[in-house]
């Protein structure tokens, strides 16, 4: 279960700011959005959702497992979103969810998914603790969950991944006096917004976004596509853009892709 084990190690582990289905769907989105292997031509964010609408990835015992796919080569990646009180999700055994494990799919990857997915599946029936999230009071108990569900899985394997295990909770504890609270993270996350700028020589910054006060600011800033350019991101008046990928087209035409934080 790398891509879990990954999320955690790397900060995808987030409280989910509502009890709402979609929102948390986009919230989880935006985080593997936000990862740099991940391009805009990806459509994380449409593709949960159209594929939720189609099949509903409740699994039961209040956890569900949405995932996106992708044509290109790049890693499993992983997000996940913890409800308090539980998502209205409309699981076959219609129980509240509150673990949401998120997944980004290359076709690479198909079968690690596939394994991986299987594996928690496994340790969620197997392992009691795994199915009374209700109990859960606390992000890091939450965290401590995970990590039964992930030992539970490598029981068979040797002992790099668990060496890896002990690793991130060493790391974590180390961590807990210097390190942004997991409230900051959600916080932080819910302010993640995707944007596109397109810089033409001679000519103002356009930028694309549906938010259209984040557009306003950003576009009267002049030297935008010049100061992404140089130093791959920018602030500005409270917003933070940074460079996910860059596309050229003729002739000196250049378009960023771009996520930009409002600090809170």
């Amino acid at each position: 279960m790398k891509a879990l084990l990954n999320a955690l190690q790397e900060g995808r582990l987030v409280e989910l700011p509502d009890n709402d289905k979609i929102d948390a769907l986009e919230f989880l989105s935006a985080l593997i959005e936000a990862i740099p292997e991940v391009q805009v031509e990806d459509q994380v964010t449409e593709r949960i959702i159209a594929r939720e609408k189609l099949h509903n990835t409740g699994i039961g015992k209040g956890w569900a497992c949405p995932h996106a796919s992708t044509l290109r080569d790049t890693q499993l990646l992983c997000s996940v979103g913890w409800s308090p009180h539980g998502i209205s999700y409309g699981s076959p055994d219609s129980e509240p969810v509150r673990l949401v494990v998120m997944y980004f799919v290359p076709e690479s990857q198909k079968n690690a998914y596939l394994k991986e997915i299987s594996s928690l599946a496994k340790a969620i029936h197997q392992t009691p603790a795994l199915q009374q999230l209700q109990e859960l009071r606390e992000l890091s108990e939450v965290r401590h969950t995970l990590l039964d569900a992930i030992s539970h899985a490598l029981e068979s394997v040797g002992p790099e991944a668990r060496a890896r295990m002990i690793q991130l909770e060493v790391r974590h504890a180390a961590s807990q006096s210097i390190a942004p609270t997991d409230n900051k993270l959600a916080e932080l996350a819910r302010h993640l917004i995707p944007i596109s700028v397109l810089n033409i020589p001679n000519a103002p910054n356009v930028v694309l976004s549906q938010d259209q006060l984040l557009v306003k600011q950003l576009e009267a800033f002049h030297d935008l596509g010049t100061e992404l350019a140089q130093h791959g991101f920018v602030k500005h008046q409270g917003i933070e853009v940074v460079i996910r990928s860059t596309e050229h087209f003729s002739p000196d035409r250049v378009l960023h892709h771009c996520v930009a934080v409002r600090v809170p």
